[in-house]
């Protein structure tokens, strides 16, 4: 995509970050671990979405002290898809998702987006935003390692065709920010996913807002303008 502002390009998170559905991923990750057999309060969930779906089973078994076979976090991954398929039909845009991206579109800005989950279950959310495939969509069988690895970043630069350094990444979770860290993007943070702003900006968020309505409204905080 061009980029016709005076700016950074930016990379956009999904889940929790334009659109409103980190709730039913985690509903789904619940159905899918019961399914093999682990129970798991639903806050303990939450607090691994944003990470790669692999990583999140790991780290949530881990917390059980049990041990699963590559099958089972398999089958965990494959009953999550079924399970978020059925749930995404009441998926919607966050406040002020579609402005933004529209706003962005309109000032000819570089954007892409960047999700660790699968493009089987992004295609549902992307849908409701109503993104064309002139935006490039960077999901989790794109890239070797998933959120918070850098990966998912390096590659949405890449498809930009600009410095990942000159990358504005805007996340919900604190996973989305180390990533964004580790690969040297400016972070931002945004509250629609259910993390605090005390742990985005220790995770390293620049600014934080409330949600894509309020970073539309911020924009100049983060370094895009319209030519003079």
């Amino acid at each position: 995509m061009r980029n016709d502002a005076n700016g950074p390009a930016f990379v956009f998170d999904l889940d929790g970050t334009l659109v409103d559905s980190v709730y039913q991923h985690v509903l789904a990750w619940r159905e899918a671990l019961e399914a093999a057999g682990i129970a798991l309060d639903v806050w303990r969930i939450h607090r691994r979405i944003g990470m790669s779906g692999g990583l999140l089973v790991n780290a949530l078994v881990r917390e059980t002290g049990r041990a699963v076979s590559a099958v089972d976090v398999e089958t965990v991954q494959r009953v999550h898809t079924e399970a978020y398929a059925r749930l995404a039909p009441a998926v919607r845009p966050l406040n002020g998702a579609r402005e933004l991206l529209a706003y962005l579109r309109e000032m000819g800005a570089t954007w892409a987006i960047a999700t660790s989950g699968r493009l089987e279950n992004a295609r549902h959310t992307v849908a409701a935003l109503g993104v064309g495939p002139d935006v490039p969509l960077i999901t989790r069988e794109d890239v070797t390692h998933a959120k918070p690895d850098p990966d998912l970043f390096f590659a949405a630069a890449e498809r930009l065709g600009v410095p990942v350094t000159a990358c504005v990444v805007v996340g919900d979770s604190v996973w989305d920010l180390l990533a964004a860290r580790r690969a040297r993007a400016l972070g931002v943070g945004v509250l629609s996913g259910g993390y605090g702003r005390d742990e985005l900006e220790r995770a390293g968020a620049y600014r934080v807002y409330q949600d894509p309505a309020d970073l539309l409204r911020h924009l100049d905080e983060v370094g895009l303008r319209a030519l003079d």
